[in-house]
């Protein structure tokens, strides 16, 4: 089974938009470059995506490439075109520097308003960097999004189970 991230860091970002990447989750990128050998920075993928996405999304290089290969099998068409170029046109090919920091350009910085701290959050097969505001906000709304979706009082976990079990899956 593949190594997932897991977790939640804040971390101060500088002036050259240099920020550290948790111990746990450099270990994670190492295990998913298949390229990555000891005494070597792994590779990784951070998606900026268009104008709606404020957030970054850094993939594993294995995982990039297994979504890409998911892309290449859909049949020739819009989606096709948006999810190619989102995933492969509307990303950033980086390595961890050697101080095992992850060097974020400018205007990817500027793209999600991210100044002093960064706000990295995992997401199983990758992590998500905010703007540690942005992110509070729009963790408040989604609560209360699902709030509207489940009943009152209800623990996600049992919401899990009774969500599979309504699939067939439980």
């Amino acid at each position: 089974m593949a190594r997932r991230f897991r977790g939640e860091y804040t971390f101060k970002v500088d002036g050259k938009g240099r920020v550290s990447i948790p111990a746990l989750f450099r270990r994670v990128l190492e295990a998913g470059d298949d390229a990555w050998v000891d005494g070597k920075r792994p590779e990784l993928v951070i998606v900026y995506g268009d104008r709606t996405q404020n957030y970054l999304e850094v993939y594993t290089m294995r995982a990039i490439g297994a979504l890409e290969d998911k892309i290449a099998r859909l049949p020739s068409g819009a989606l096709k075109r948006k999810l190619t170029k989102r995933i492969s046109g509307l990303s950033h090919q980086t390595e961890v520097d050697p101080d095992g920091r992850l060097v974020i350009p400018q205007r990817l910085r500027e793209k999600i308003g991210l100044d002093k701290e960064a706000y990295f959050i995992a997401t199983g097969d990758t992590f998500q960097v905010w703007n540690p505001d942005t992110y509070a906000e729009i963790e408040a709304e989604e609560d209360e999004a699902l709030g509207d979706d489940l009943p009152e009082d209800i623990d996600l976990m049992d919401a899990l189970d009774l969500t599979l079990s309504r699939l067939g899956e439980g």
